[in-house]
C-alpha cells in the first residue's frame, strides 16, 4: 500500500490522532500538508519528524472555520506539492456540558468546526480530490457520533453528522473514480485522556471487548489503507476502529 508521491492534507495534525495520521502517511512515503490553528510549534516538531524519517512535509496555518484561511492553507499545498490527493478532515473540538446546561454558544461553536471545518475543507479540497488518480477523501468521527455520550450531545450530534455527509460526497464523487470514507474511532490514547481519572479510564476499558484503549497506530493504518489505492472499491464507509465497542 505504497503512498509514495501522494499528497495528503490533514487538518487538525498538530497532535493526537491526527499528527499520527500525519506521521504514520508520511513515513509511507506520502507528502504531507500538517494543518494547525494555533499550536505552530508543535505543528514544526511534526513536520521535523516527517523529515527526519525521510519524508516530505511542510506546516499550513488555518482555522478550518474561516474560510479565507482554507483558501490559503490550498494554495500553501498547491505550492509546495501540487494538487492534494488525499484529504483527512480531523480537526474537531469538545465543548461538553449536560444538555440542560449547554448554551447556544457551546452547540454552534462544536457544530462550526466539527461541521463547519469540514464542509468549507472539502469544498475547497473537492477539485483536487476529483481530478486525482483515485483521490480519496477521509473523515474522521467518533463512537460518540454512533452511541452518544452523556454531556456530549453536540459533539456526538456533529460526529453522526459526518456519516451522512461522507456518504452523500462518496456518491458525488464516484464518476470522478474518487472515494469518500469516515472512520470512527474509539477511546484513545492522546494527550486529551491524559486528565481523566484513573478509575474513569478503568471503567472505559472494562466496556472495550478488546481491553484496552486504541492506539494513535490503529487509527492511522486504517486511514492508510483508505488514504491508498488498494482501497479503490471503498466508498461510502463508516470504518469502526473502537475494539468492539458495538458487538
Amino acid at each position: 500500500m505504497s503512498m509514495d508521491g501522494r499528497t495528503c492534507i490533514i487538518t487538525g495534525s498538530a497532535r493526537g490522532i491526527g499528527r499520527g495520521i500525519a506521521e504514520y502517511l508520511g513515513a509511507e512515503g506520502a507528502n504531507v500538508v500538517i494543518n494547525y490553528r494555533s499550536s505552530e510549534r508543535a505543528a514544526e516538531e511534526a513536520v521535523d519528524a516527517i523529515e527526519d524519517a525521510g519524508g516530505s512535509a511542510v506546516a499550513a496555518q488555518a482555522d478550518v472555520t474561516d474560510r479565507e484561511e482554507v483558501v490559503h492553507m490550498r494554495e500553501v499545498c498547491h505550492e509546495a506539492f501540487g494538487p492534494a490527493d488525499v484529504l483527512v478532515n480531523n480537526a474537531g473540538i469538545t465543548a461538553d456540558v449536560q444538555f440542560t446546561e449547554m448554551s447556544r454558544e457551546d452547540w454552534d461553536r462544536v457544530m462550526d468546526v466539527n461541521l463547519g471545518g469540514m464542509f468549507n475543507c472539502t469544498q475547497e479540497f473537492f477539485d483536487d480530490i476529483w481530478n486525482a488518480h483515485e483521490g480519496r477523501l477521509i473523515n474522521i468521527s467518533s463512537v460518540v457520533g454512533k452511541q452518544g455520550n452523556f454531556g456530549q450531545a453536540n459533539y456526538a450530534a456533529a460526529k453522526s453528522g459526518m456519516f451522512g455527509f461522507t456518504r452523500t460526497i462518496a456518491l458525488e464523487l464516484a464518476k470522478g473514480g474518487s472515494t469518500a470514507n469516515c472512520v470512527a474511532p474509539g477511546f484513545t490514547r492522546t494527550d486529551m485522556l491524559e486528565s481523566v481519572p484513573d478509575q474513569v479510564l478503568e471503567r472505559i476499558v472494562s466496556g472495550i471487548p478488546l481491553e484496552r484503549l486504541a492506539e494513535v497506530e490503529d487509527i492511522a493504518a486504517v486511514v492508510r489503507f483508505l488514504a491508498s489505492e488498494d482501497s479503490s472499491y471503498v466508498t461510502g464507509e463508516v470504518i469502526d476502529v473502537n475494539g468492539g465497542m458495538d458487538l
